[in-house]
């Protein structure tokens, strides 16, 4: 995955949260769902290219860092995810 995909996608889970009041959520989703993907990608660059706020950057460097300690299970995709 590149840069410009990795923005458009989390752009669009953030965009579709924002009415359930979850967007903080969709940021830890994607860095969850997309960590295998992202992972060397710049958290700058996917959060500028998403035009979010800086803030998340280390959010998705921290979720991402963290899956490699877990097993990520999706049992239910929320309603927001795109």
């Amino acid at each position: 995955m590149q840069i410009g995909q990795a923005s458009r996608i989390l752009r669009r889970m953030y965009d579709a949260a924002a009415p359930y009041r979850e967007k903080a959520c969709a940021v830890h989703f994607f860095a969850i769902k997309y960590a295998h993907q992202i992972r060397g990608l710049s958290e700058k660059e996917i959060v500028a290219g998403a035009k979010i706020p800086k803030r998340y950057q280390t959010e998705i460097r921290k979720i991402v860092n963290l899956t490699r300690y877990v097993d990520v299970k999706v049992h239910k995709s929320p309603q927001w995810d795109v």
